[in-house]
């Protein structure tokens, strides 16, 4: 007999079986394979070293969970059709594929706001690709767009895929903490997976946990938040990225200039440095112009890195040191605040940074003030684990009726995740030490 599931080894998931037709056809897709090149952690390589996963097994990942959260549901008395099935695994494979190269790190810096000032997000540029892919298959990820989108007529559908309890948190939480060692990450994934349920019927079921399973997820928001100190909001990625970002911004701005260093960066890339494709080409995503679809499906972090390789050989200072200190990991330092700088703080630093351009040789005077806002950046972090108000995660208490889960809970711990936690920082070269005695 003919086995109707290919088996991939994953050192987070164990064994992971992806369904032949449909779904392997999509993992073979360029769009999906170019996923490889796609660090899943952005920066993060640069802290914790076995951080180098991808977004290719996090899809990987994600439809895996999916399969496992559909059959605990299936088995608790909820018909599900095999189209349905088929849709919710695609739409977890696939809900990652707009990522850009180091993932979030140059998300809007890559394709900037435009004329409505609104903002580029990854799910913009995944919801594109999944239309092409779609109207390239003769509509064959009609379920899966409805999901993706949330107008599916069943939303527990959408829950499993985007919520503060979906496939996709649950498989980063753990892959992330496997690969950067980070224990406090580790979540009770099966125990929350056995405890799903559908609550109710028609349009208002809802997925909700089983009373058992509460504390499981009382731990997985405190490993997000958790995880987002210790590894999405380290204070070296935090400098990684300003660096990075830098040097794209630099980069951007002189790409008229004829600088033959610039004039190097990979076709993919270039297409996007002009900064004339902006987030409101994807107003319609059904809509964007192919070529763009073609350009974005090309990009991954090589194409940055190789780009840098060149950068850092330009003739404008600015430039090659912001290229160079990437490369060679001479990062910047970020120093968290007990409240956010000053004007006055921030023009102060803003003369010292010039000052040490000018002496360091990277700067004119006339121009150092300018060529500071490469090197000072000040901005706040935010962490918030849980959100009680719009779409909370529901308990199924033992009597039937359902709770908030920070009203469940007995311990107090979910109440107090509610709460945002900001903290202010500042990031410039360490050698100016701009605050001495930091928070």
């Amino acid at each position: 007999m003919t086995p109707r599931f290919k088996l991939f080894n994953d050192p987070v998931h164990g064994f992971v079986s992806v369904p032949k037709g449909l779904v392997l056809d999509l993992v073979e897709t360029p769009e999906f394979q170019r996923l490889r090149r796609i660090r899943q952690l952005g920066l993060g390589f640069l802290v914790f070293p076995g951080a180098v996963h991808t977004r290719f097994e996090h899809g990987l990942g994600a439809m895996s969970l999916m399969y496992e959260a559909l059959s605990t549901i299936q088995g608790k008395g909820t018909v599900l059709t095999t189209d349905e099935v088929e849709g919710a695994l695609v739409a977890a494979l696939l809900h990652d594929v707009g990522h850009g190269p180091f993932s979030h790190t140059l998300e809007t810096q890559l394709i900037p706001p435009g004329a409505s000032g609104q903002r580029f997000r990854h799910e913009a540029m995944s919801r594109a690709i999944l239309g092409r892919i779609d109207r390239r298959l003769g509509g064959a990820l009609t379920t899966a767009l409805a999901i993706f989108d949330g107008r599916y007529e069943r939303p527990f559908f959408q829950a499993l895929l985007a919520s503060q309890l979906d496939m996709d948190r649950l498989d980063y939480l753990r892959r992330d903490s496997f690969y950067t060692g980070v224990a406090e990450g580790v979540v009770g994934v099966e125990r929350i997976l056995k405890t799903l349920r559908v609550h109710g019927r028609g349009a208002d079921a809802q997925l909700v946990i089983e009373a058992k399973g509460g504390y499981a997820v009382e731990n997985a928001l405190l490993s997000r938040r958790l995880m987002y100190w210790q590894v999405y909001l380290h204070k070296t990625v935090l400098a990684a990225d300003s660096v990075l970002r830098g040097a794209f911004a630099r980069a951007r701005a002189r790409w008229a200039s004829g600088d033959p260093a610039l004039e190097a960066t990979t076709p993919a890339l270039a297409t996007f440095m002009s900064g004339e494709i902006t987030a409101d080409h994807f107003a319609d995503p059904d809509a964007v112009a192919p070529e763009v679809l073609d350009a974005f499906c090309e990009l991954d972090d090589t194409d940055v890195l190789a780009s840098l390789k060149q950068w850092k050989r330009s003739d404008d200072r600015v430039l090659a040191d912001l290229s160079r200190r990437f490369l060679d990991r001479d990062l910047f330092r970020t120093t968290f605040m007990n409240a956010p700088a000053s004007g006055a703080e921030q023009d102060a630093w803003r003369e010292r940074v010039a000052d040490w351009l000018v002496a360091r040789g990277l700067s004119s005077p006339a121009d150092a003030a300018d060529d500071a806002s490469y090197y000072l950046v000040t901005a706040s972090s935010r962490n918030s684990a849980y959100e009680s108000a719009g779409e909370p995660i529901s308990i199924l208490e033992r009597d039937g009726s359902l709770r908030e889960l920070s009203l469940a809970s007995d311990s107090g711990a979910v109440d107090a995740m509610t709460t945002p936690v900001i903290k202010p920082y500042v990031v410039a070269p360490k050698a100016l030490d701009l605050i001495s005695s930091p928070a």
